[in-house]
């Protein structure tokens, strides 16, 4: 029997002072929502428990080197307000994807392929008699000069019944719409849970724009009300004093993706909380008190939409509450969609993973 053996904590060696203290003020500047004057405050509470900086290098050069490079700008010139720059919000993404799915990100190839063989750029593996329309490229030359020659004739020649083809897979193109609930509840009970389902946008972000250009990504947030948000949001993202108008939600959704051409169209649903909210007559109808049969009916309704678009709903429960889950298997059920019951750990990797994997299929 072996058990867990505890050493004094030793900073990675070969790395600058810069580089250290850079990798703890990207963690804290997600968690404050890209507050810059927060997250130093912090930094410098930390530096003062851990000795981050030394007697050469302080947390004002620091400052400077983060303008310096690029990863902070002035609000308006001379107004001293500082904000983080596109290339920050960049490396965040990055960092984000690294985190929570590097091994995806480095196993995947550059798109992924349907089950259907067609005419496409990936190249199967599989070899076919050629037939009438193939293209020339198409030919294995190889292959068909070495069945020229097992033929063994006299004149070498090559024949129409030698000629085998290279089987290519068509690529899908998906579009997916990731809705994040913002109520309340993401923040109550001591834990935070806005912070880890921004690196989960942030990261499925990245991993999209960088790994499948062809695909698309809508990221909206719904509380009271639901709006759409730009990637370039997703490290300023605050949790709100809102109910959980899922309705809204998925309103939304439904109406991003009927402007996609895409054939395959899915929505990923990050939520904790029951829908207890809807918009009506200009204003809110709320009930926080237990599941609201109106509510949930209209949450139903909207399910059994998307499956009639053929539009899969894949939600991720962070709740664990036992009539909180028995709602979302009704909801999957009237959607013919998927649901994850799940803490915060581990549910970057489930989306990254269910992502994947539904780009493999043909809804």
């Amino acid at each position: 029997m072996h058990g867990f053996r505890f050493s004094e904590y030793e900073a990675p060696k070969g790395k600058s002072s810069f580089d250290k203290l850079f990798d703890v003020f990207k963690e804290l500047l997600v968690f404050t929502s890209g507050d810059v004057d927060e997250a130093i405050s912090w930094l410098t509470e930390l530096d003062k428990e851990y000795q981050l900086t030394d007697k050469d290098y302080g947390i004002g050069d620091f400052i400077e080197d983060l303008k310096r490079k690029g990863y902070l700008q002035e609000e308006n010139p001379g107004s001293g307000t500082l904000l983080p720059t596109p290339k920050t919000e960049k490396m965040l993404r990055n960092d984000a994807l690294e985190q929570i799915f590097g091994k995806l990100k480095k196993g995947l190839s550059g798109q992924h392929g349907t089950r259907i063989a067609g005419k496409g750029d990936d190249n199967s593996g599989d070899l076919r008699p050629y037939q009438f329309g193939d293209l020339p490229e198409q030919i294995a030359m190889t292959e068909s000069l070495r069945n020229a020659h097992a033929r063994g004739d006299a004149g070498f020649g090559l024949r129409e019944d030698d000629l085998v083809v290279q089987e290519t897979e068509l690529k899908t193109q998906m579009s997916t719409v990731l809705m994040i609930d913002i109520s309340h509840s993401m923040i109550l009970y001591g834990e935070d849970r806005i912070t880890p389902a921004k690196k989960v946008a942030m990261a499925l972000a990245e991993l999209i724009t960088t790994r499948y250009p062809k695909d698309t990504l809508d990221i909206l947030v719904f509380g009271d009300d639901a709006w759409q948000i730009e990637i370039k949001d997703l490290p300023y993202l605050q949790v709100g004093p809102y109910h959980t108008n899922t309705v809204a939600g998925l309103e939304l959704a439904m109406d991003l993706l009927r402007r996609r051409k895409n054939p395959n169209k899915q929505i990923f649903m990050i939520t904790d909380g029951k829908p207890s909210c809807l918009k009506e007559n200009g204003g809110y109808y709320q009930n926080s008190f237990g599941l609201d049969r109106k509510i949930v009916n209209r949450c139903l309704n909207m399910a059994a939409a998307a499956k009639r678009l053929k539009i899969p709903i894949t939600t991720f429960m962070i709740a664990q509450d036992a009539y909180l889950q028995a709602f979302i298997q009704e909801f999957t059920e009237a959607n013919g969609g998927k649901a994850f019951f799940t803490g915060l750990g581990g549910l970057g990797e489930m989306i990254l993973h269910d992502y994947a994997r539904n780009k493999k299929r043909r809804y």
